[in-house]
C-alpha cells in the first residue's frame, strides 16, 4: 500500500481536532484528519447534544480570550453553513449551599465566575436567591443564602452540529478525512513523523494530536502518568412542569455542597422535547476506553434524581427517557495540555479537555492552525504549557 504523505495529520476529530483540521484546510495547509470512528460519534467525549459555554470561566483567567473568539466563530460558521450551532439563551451559575463548592478543582467557583466577569468587562448580574426565583421559578427551592451569577451572552452549542459543520467545511476545503482508522503509533522520523494506522503509513511533517481518551496509550510518557479517564452520565428527565421553565431559560451551573460532586450543570427543554438533560460530575474512580461502562443504570438514575434535583429542581420527574455517557480527560490540576511532546519534536498535543473544553474548541483549533502557518498564535496558550507539571516531564536518558 502506497505512503500517504501530508504537511499535517490531525488524530482524533472531536471538538478540538475537527476544529483543528477546519482551521488548517482553511489556510490551504496539505492536511489530513484521522479517527478511529465516524465523527460526529457518541464514543469519546464531544456528544450529547448540547454543551455549555460561557464567557466567565471560573476556571481561570486564560480561558477568557478562548470561549470569546470561539463564540464569534461559531457565528462565522452559522453564516456559513446555515446550521444553527450557538444558542444564546443566557447562564446562571448557582452556590445554593452554606458552604463554597469546588468546580473543575476551582474553590468558591461562583465568585471566581464573578470576579473574572468583573475583571474583563463580561456583561453580567449578580442575583440573589428571592431573584432567581422570580425570574427562574425551576429553581424555587434555592436557598435564601443562594448566590447566583447570571450572563446573557452565555448558552450552549450543539457539538454534533459543530464538529459535522467544521468537517465538512475542511472537506470542502481540501482537507482528507480518514474514518474508521486507529492510529497505534508515532515515530519521529528526520523530517517529521511516521503514523502507523491500521497497516497504512502516513508521512506528516507535523501532527497535532487531539484523541481525547485514546491519548495517554497513543503517546506514552508522560501523558500516560498525567491524564486519567473519568466516566461521566448524561441524563435527559421528563418535565412534570414544562410551564415553569421560562422562554428562554438559562443553561446552569447548580453548586449545592463542597465537593465537585455536589454539583450539576443543565440545559433549557428543547423544543419538542418534554424532557430536560442534566449531569454531574464525577473523578474519584480512572477508567480506560476498553473497559468504560457505556450503561447507565435505573440504581444510576435513581441516585441522581436524589442527589441533584429533589429540593433543588422544580417541575422535573424521576423518570428518565434518555440517557448516555461519555468520557473526560483529567489533568492533575483539571486545565489543558496543549504543547509540544516532550520526546517528539513535531507532535503536538492537544488538550485533555478536563470536562470544560467544547466551549473553547473552535478558538484553540484557529490558534494551532496559526502556530503552523505563522509560527505563533494571536490567543497565548502559554497557560497549558507542560512546565507546570516539572515531575513529570523529564527528558528521556
Amino acid at each position: 500500500m502506497a505512503e500517504l504523505h501530508y504537511d499535517v495529520a490531525v488524530v482524533g476529530l472531536g471538538a478540538m481536532g475537527a476544529a483543528t483540521l477546519y482551521q488548517l484546510a482553511k489556510r490551504g495547509v496539505n492536511v489530513v484528519g484521522v479517527d478511529r470512528f465516524a465523527p460526529p460519534h457518541d464514543q469519546g467525549s464531544s456528544h450529547g447534544d448540547t454543551r455549555i459555554t460561557r464567557q466567565a470561566v471560573g476556571e481561570g483567567d486564560a480561558y477568557a480570550p478562548l470561549v470569546r473568539r470561539a463564540q464569534q466563530i461559531w457565528r462565522e460558521l452559522e453564516a456559513e453553513t446555515g446550521a444553527e450551532l450557538f444558542e444564546q439563551c443566557g447562564v446562571l451559575v448557582m452556590t445554593s449551599s452554606k458552604t463554597a463548592t469546588s468546580h473543575h478543582g476551582t474553590a468558591d467557583f461562583t465568585e471566581r465566575t464573578l470576579s473574572q466577569a468583573r475583571r474583563y468587562g463580561i456583561e453580567h448580574e449578580q442575583l440573589n436567591a428571592e431573584q432567581i426565583r422570580t425570574r427562574f421559578p425551576q429553581f424555587a427551592p434555592v436557598l435564601d443564602n443562594a448566590t447566583g451569577y447570571f450572563e446573557p451572552g452565555g448558552g450552549y452549542v450543539r457539538p454534533e452540529r459543530c464538529i459535522d459543520s467544521q468537517l465538512r467545511l475542511a472537506q470542502q476545503l481540501g482537507a482528507a478525512v480518514l474514518t474508521g482508522v486507529t492510529v497505534s503509533q508515532l515515530d519521529s522520523t528526520a523530517d517529521g513523523v511516521t503514523l502507523s494506522a491500521d497497516g497504512q503509513t502516513l508521512r506528516a511533517k507535523q501532527v497535532i494530536v487531539c484523541a481525547g481518551m485514546w491519548s495517554a496509550e497513543l503517546l506514552g510518557a508522560p501523558f500516560d502518568a498525567l491524564l486519567r479517564v473519568c466516566r461521566q452520565k448524561l441524563y435527559w428527565f421528563e418535565l412534570a412542569q414544562p410551564s415553569i421553565f421560562p422562554v428562554p431559560s438559562p443553561t446552569f451551573i447548580l453548586a449545592h455542597g463542597p465537593t465537585d460532586e455536589d454539583l450539576c450543570y443543565g440545559f433549557p427543554p428543547l423544543a419538542g422535547e418534554n424532557c430536560i438533560k442534566i449531569a454531574t460530575e464525577h473523578y474519584a474512580t480512572a477508567t480506560t476506553p476498553a473497559q468504560l461502562n457505556r450503561d447507565v443504570s435505573a440504581e444510576e438514575c435513581a441516585q441522581m434524581f436524589a442527589s441533584q434535583l429533589v429540593g433543588k429542581l422544580a417541575g422535573v420527574l424521576p423518570n428518565a427517557v434518555k440517557t448516555a455517557v461519555c468520557s473526560y480527560t483529567v489533568t492533575p490540576d483539571f486545565n489543558f495540555i496543549i504543547d509540544q511532546h516532550p520526546h517528539h519534536p513535531a507532535v503536538t498535543v492537544v488538550s485533555a479537555c478536563s470536562g470544560h473544553g467544547f466551549k473553547h474548541s473552535a478558538a484553540i483549533g484557529e490558534a494551532l492552525a496559526q502556530q503552523v502557518v505563522d509560527g505563533r498564535s494571536e490567543l497565548d496558550l502559554s497557560a497549558f504549557s507542560l512546565a507546570r507539571f516539572p515531575a513529570a516531564v523529564k527528558p528521556l536518558l
